[in-house]
């Protein structure tokens, strides 16, 4: 992993993460964690309400590293989803922000 970790990539992320999930086995043909886009899918919904438990009785982060740690598996399986199914994440992100440009809301 390259030393200087605020100039990573999503790109050396996402290799950072594949080579974690590679280093478990968990990409083995026998895994107990078959890494489909669904499993991570499903995955990635579940992190994400343990987000959103942060906020489930006030509005004040009280666990500020417990809370990057759920938003960073969060990020981690959203990385892994974009990869296995052969999303480039950082043009999609790219593309929604210019439709996003476009949209007007209530």
């Amino acid at each position: 992993m390259p030393t200087d970790e605020k100039a990573l990539t999503l790109q050396a992320l996402t290799e950072a993460m594949h080579a974690f999930v590679r280093a478990k086995g968990w990409y083995e043909e026998d895994s107990p964690r078959p890494q489909t886009p669904r499993n991570i899918a499903t995955s990635l919904v579940i992190e994400a309400a343990e987000v959103l438990e942060h906020f489930q009785w006030n509005g004040d982060v009280q666990d500020r590293e417990a809370l990057a740690g759920e938003l960073a598996d969060v990020a981690l399986y959203l990385l892994q989803l974009a990869s296995l199914t052969g999303v480039d994440l950082q043009q999609a992100i790219l593309d929604k922000l210019t439709v996003n440009y476009k949209r007007s809301w209530d």
